[in-house]
């Protein structure tokens, strides 16, 4: 009885090894590195060279990108579906992180959100700060002179521009009932687009806006610009596998590596400077490390970080 075990034994090691083999050789010795990550950056086309420059580095490693709302890809990483995510809505990553999912986070890049509309103006936003501008778009859609539209798809942009509504005093989801308040349920270029075609307003992070308007693809202008309430912070950070089991953390780490990188952050440095005249992304890393008195260090260390930190203590996993 003992042997026809061992032979049974033997035979599930065989298949089973065999099974790995013939994977491994159909892949060509390529591990699939999973990352979900925001439309922003999708949409830009940063990806595709961060994609190139990443497997051009590591070449053991297929990285795909799931492109979605912060809320969805942190959701996409909780359940097993991304072995990393590449977001920008620092409570929502908290969130995710004294949940016990997201380990090991590293600030990687900034720029700002920005509020874009009609170069005619209705609301007579133009220099003025967000919560000001903000409170006469109500004004002007509640008379019949402005259109908002709203992301309305739980991403980090459209957590920013609920936040910045509760400053203005106002309910977001009471607005959304107002008749002047439109929700596009999409990504950042798919809202751009739709508040193109109505002549709204609408929050956009600087690198779409940059990338559509450059492109000829949208009219809108730019009437509320940089500024602390308006800051843009992106991260990464690694599924925990204590967490869940099945995610590929070597790749992860390799991942982030390779963004904190000086590599990593030159791809996002030269990004946009060519055809743009600047960075669409702002590289993070050096200047959180070496200029940290520098107001924007100041910012990003009060809005994105937890408990004083980028990643405290506790949420740091060792790298295999």
């Amino acid at each position: 009885m003992r042997s026809k075990i061992i032979l049974i034994t033997v035979i599930i090691l065989v298949a089973a090894f065999s099974t790995a083999v013939y994977m491994q050789t159909e892949r060509g010795g390529v591990e699939k590195l999973t990352v979900a990550t925001t439309t922003s950056l999708y949409d830009t086309g940063l990806l595709d060279l961060v994609e190139e420059a990443f497997e051009k580095r590591y070449p053991g490693y297929d990285v795909v990108f799931i492109s979605a709302g912060t809320g969805i890809a942190l959701r996409y990483a909780s359940r097993g579906d991304a072995d990393a995510v590449l977001v920008h809505a620092p409570p929502k990553e908290f969130k995710f992180m004294r949940e016990g999912y997201g380990v090991n986070r590293r600030i990687i890049a900034y720029n700002f959100f920005l509020i874009v509309g009609p170069k005619s103006d209705p609301a007579g936003i133009n220099g003025l700060k967000a919560g000001e501008a903000l409170i006469k778009i109500v004004e002007a859609g509640r008379a019949g002179k402005a259109i908002w539209v709203s992301r309305g798809d739980e991403s980090g942009t459209h957590s920013k521009e609920k936040t910045l509504w509760k400053m203005s005093g106002f309910n977001p989801e009471e607005l959304r009932e107002e008749t002047w308040y439109l929700e596009a349920g999409a990504g950042m270029g798919k809202t751009l687009l739709l508040a193109d075609e109505k002549d709204a307003y609408t929050l956009s992070d600087l690198g779409t806006y940059l990338k559509y308007h450059g492109d000829g693809l949208i009219a809108l202008k730019v009437h509320v610009g940089e500024s602390k309430e308006l800051l843009n912070i992106y991260s990464v950070m690694a599924v925990d596998p204590e967490k869940v089991k099945e995610v590929n953390f070597k790749a992860a780490m390799a991942f982030i590596n390779f963004l904190t990188s000086e590599e990593g952050q030159n791809v996002l440095a030269q990004f946009g400077v060519e055809r743009y005249g600047r960075p669409l992304f702002n590289p993070a890393v050096k200047m959180l490390r070496e200029q940290k008195s520098s107001q924007v260090a100041q910012w990003i260390a009060e809005y994105g970080f937890l408990e004083g930190e980028e990643c405290p203590v506790q949420y740091r996993r060792m790298q295999p």
